[in-house]
């Protein structure tokens, strides 16, 4: 028995050291957030959502088996007062394209400056590989809710450039990317194209093949433009409830 034991013990005591620190970064972010918005800094949520092939044109290529097909990525921003005025980004991405845009976060910063004055612009964090380990391990970095850069998919956030704007960036720990509304922005947008693919659809016949062609720049332009300021509201308000949940919990 105590050979079975030990592993199972140790398990849960890095989970339990797992989880305080990661309510720790929550914490921590929070209470940035809540100080910069007294301070009157407006919250924006800059992030970015995949579009695989098969959810454009309803078909699965797979059939059990792996295959590697072309992934867009829509990089956006929204807060409470909807989307930012900022035109928004798809890339293409597959195995021969993977660079970062290094000067789309000027572009992004500039227009929040001029159309909110200084922002808090909050970015979901990615997991690292080392998220598992202890605190032991990490130090101080564990407790670190503002890395060097954000490296999304497709964009690189630098708390340098947004601070030349008069702007803060924040990292939102991983584990709690529900407090952000682009998460429910990204699943509108997703559920609209699912229903509404077939009206952005132009087919043609030759004698031997028929084709199909979906106007996809289109479509996507219609779902982010049916996210109304008024579907932000109700997901910043619902964000917020959370917010306020976890820091009566935390603290």
């Amino acid at each position: 028995m105590p050979h079975f034991a030990n592993p199972l013990l140790r398990n849960v005591i890095i989970k339990c050291t797992f989880d305080s620190i990661k309510r720790k970064q929550c914490l921590q972010y929070l209470r940035t957030l809540r100080t910069l918005q007294y301070d009157g800094f407006n919250t924006v949520y800059l992030g970015e959502t995949d579009i695989p092939e098969s959810l454009v044109i309803g078909d699965d290529f797979s059939d059990g088996y792996f295959m590697q097909t072309p992934t867009w990525y829509i990089v956006h921003a929204g807060g409470s007062q909807g989307w930012v005025p900022w035109k928004y980004r798809m890339f293409l991405r597959d195995e021969l394209s993977v660079k970062r845009e290094d000067g789309l976060f000027f572009e992004f910063c500039h227009v929040a400056k001029k159309a909110y004055g200084k922002c808090a612009i909050v970015v979901k964090d990615r997991k690292r590989k080392d998220e598992t380990q202890s605190k032991e391990d990490r130090g101080s970095e564990a407790w670190a809710h503002v890395p060097s850069a954000v490296n999304l998919t497709s964009i690189v956030c630098c708390p340098e450039v947004a601070k030349s704007y008069g702007h803060e960036l924040l990292s939102l720990p991983a584990p709690y990317s529900y407090l952000s509304p682009l998460d429910s922005a990204w699943s509108s947008l997703k559920w609209f194209i699912i229903n509404n693919r077939k009206g952005f659809c132009l087919q043609s016949m030759d004698t031997l093949c028929s084709y199909q062609y979906i106007l996809l720049s289109g479509l996507v332009s219609k779902g982010i433009e049916r996210i109304n300021p008024s579907k932000w509201r109700l997901a910043t308000n619902k964000v917020r409830r959370w917010e306020n949940y976890y820091l009566g919990k935390f603290s």
